[in-house]
């Protein structure tokens, strides 16, 4: 275990490596897909995206909006390099690697910044674009859980310093604090686009 001084997690943790590995595939399956589908509309306009599903439900206006390429190149271009690292990570985990503790609150600090980005999406999603992007929709939801693992994980450990150790607690509740998010989403998205009017 980490003191808030230590060097090193110690034992493996076996929960935290499967979720990286799971989410992290989970969002590098999907960031693949609207890369396919970003692919599918730059040599075919009026292509018949399989992500289309109704005029709510949809990635293309998703692609092909200022928003889906916030940095000048497809953000699902990000995704394919970002979500490579908790999989390499939970993989390492699982080998029996031991990280430093300025690793973890780096690795940390990335989750996070993938959480900050997710966020983001979700409300150009819903409030400017005014579409639910399916495979958008995967990557948030592999990005929410892995973000609440590892940093409750972090937390628990000591990574933080003595004051977090309460935080992590929590660590046994991230199925429930996902869900949870989940809801929220569920929510804003309902009461902004009428989603159940529309199945």
């Amino acid at each position: 275990m980490t003191s808030s001084t230590g060097s090193a997690v110690t034992g493996r943790p076996v929960a935290l490596a499967i979720v990286l590995i799971v989410t992290g595939s989970i969002g590098w399956y999907a960031a693949f897909r609207l890369i396919l589908d970003k692919i599918e509309v730059l040599v075919n306009p009026q292509a018949d995206l399989d992500c289309n599903l109704s005029i709510l439900v949809q990635c293309g206006v998703n692609l092909g909006s200022a928003q889906g390429a916030l940095l000048g190149f497809p953000n699902p271009i990000i995704g394919l390099g970002g979500f490579v690292a908790p999989i390499a990570v939970g993989v390492a985990l699982l080998a029996g690697a031991r990280f430093d503790r300025w690793f973890l609150i780096a690795f940390n600090v990335g989750v996070t910044s993938a959480l900050g980005f997710c966020i983001w999406l979700m409300y150009q999603s819903i409030f400017n674009l005014g579409t639910l992007c399916p495979w958008c929709m995967v990557v948030w939801a592999a990005t929410i859980p892995m973000f609440w693992t590892v940093t409750l994980y972090n937390a628990r450990e000591g990574v933080f310093g003595a004051r977090a150790l309460a935080l992590g607690r929590l660590y046994g509740w991230v199925p429930a604090i996902a869900i949870g998010s989940y809801i929220v989403v569920a929510i804003i998205a309902q009461l902004r686009l009428d989603v159940l009017s529309t199945l």
